[in-house]
């Protein structure tokens, strides 16, 4: 790993971890450039790997029960930053991790926080903060209106590639996929560039980014319009991808409208959980079905969606390759599970797509 932006960071995700609320926990794990991960902190695993836990594969990052514990058995190895980990619904911050943030803060410690319970706003922790001369960043918090950007049509100037990975519903491995696809083009010598979309990917280190759902909205276009726009003015590169956020139809998180209509994508990458049948946290909210939803995306957009990509959530590793080869006869599009299997088909599709 290069030198991380941001130095050594522990993880809350204390009873998230391996489940939806605990997708910022699992982005960090996987991947960052922000920060040089040390541990987790949720008291459900002792022993085990962070990364053999959520995906299979060793991470090196252990779990720690307490904060405490978790300084203690690090030793001299210094802990510049702890990071909430968790996104439950509504961005709510628990009173249980109020506690461990405020213990960081009294240990010296910064705190990262991608909810929507601002931690500017507690008085106390402003206090230990200044106290112990550390910060508290808010990364839903919202940029000040004047330095918010209106939608301009600066975006037509854009000639690179762009692929929007949007999702059939939330939490169901959008950034994940899009930031497997980055890699692999970057891996296959070509140049592409992430452009994040919730707090997640800011975590993760990604250089162009906007935090969708907590925007005014009034300037969500322009923002996602600016940040595509950055990208490409410069970095040059062949591809821009564009993380997507919730999905149209989710019933509390319709996202992807904007992004089609603002970012104006070329193509788009759709992210499908099979095992799925109700909406995430939405027992009754029947998910729609999935050539319905490929059909709502290219009625908005005009646009065609050129592959779809699987979440094998609640799946074993024999009911994979199956679940692709049946989407692919239902819609008729190429499935690919990038998480499992790798992202090489995947980029050779979208190369043919280059101009």
């Amino acid at each position: 790993m290069t030198k991380p932006i941001d130095g050594n960071a522990l993880i809350y995700a204390q009873d998230a971890f391996n489940t939806p609320i605990g997708k910022t926990a699992h982005g960090l794990v996987r991947f960052t450039e922000r920060y040089r991960i040390l541990g987790v902190l949720d008291n459900r695993f002792p022993g085990a790997d962070a990364g053999m836990v959520l995906d299979g594969k060793p991470s090196g990052i252990p779990f720690f029960p307490t904060l405490e514990e978790a300084l203690e058995a690090l030793g001299d190895q210094p802990v510049h930053h702890l990071v909430i980990g968790i996104a439950p619904d509504g961005g709510r911050l628990p009173e249980a991790a109020r506690s461990v943030i405020k213990k960081a803060l009294k240990r010296g410690i910064h705190v990262d926080s991608g909810l929507h319970d601002f931690l500017y706003k507690d008085p106390e922790m402003v206090r230990l903060a200044k106290e112990n001369n550390v910060q508290l960043r808010d990364i839903r918090r919202t940029p000040e209106r004047e330095e918010l950007h209106f939608f301009s049509g600066k975006i037509e100037k854009v000639d690179a590639l762009k692929i929007a990975v949007l999702g059939t519903d939330s939490a169901v491995g959008k950034r994940t996929t899009a930031w497997i696809l980055v890699h692999a083009f970057r891996k296959a010598g070509l140049s592409a560039e992430m452009v994040g979309t919730g707090q997640t990917a800011w975590l993760q280190g990604a250089k162009y980014s906007m935090v969708m759902d907590s925007c005014i909205n009034d300037f969500v276009s322009g923002e996602i319009e600016h940040a595509v726009y950055q990208a490409w003015e410069n970095e040059s590169p062949d591809l821009i991808v564009i993380e997507g956020q919730g999905s149209l139809m989710n019933p509390a998180y319709p996202g992807g409208f904007e992004i089609l209509a603002a970012g104006r994508p070329d193509y788009v990458i759709l992210q499908h959980a099979p095992k799925r049948r109700e909406y995430d946290g939405f027992p009754g909210y029947a998910l729609h079905p999935l050539p319905t939803q490929i059909q709502a995306i290219e009625l908005l957009s005009g646009k065609k969606v050129i592959a779809i990509t699987v979440n094998h959530e609640d799946m074993a590793p024999e009911e994979i390759d199956p679940a692709c080869r049946a989407i692919q006869a239902e819609t008729g599009l190429p499935t690919f599970d990038v998480l499992a299997h790798g992202a090489e088909e995947l980029t050779q599709l979208v190369k043919a797509y280059l101009k």
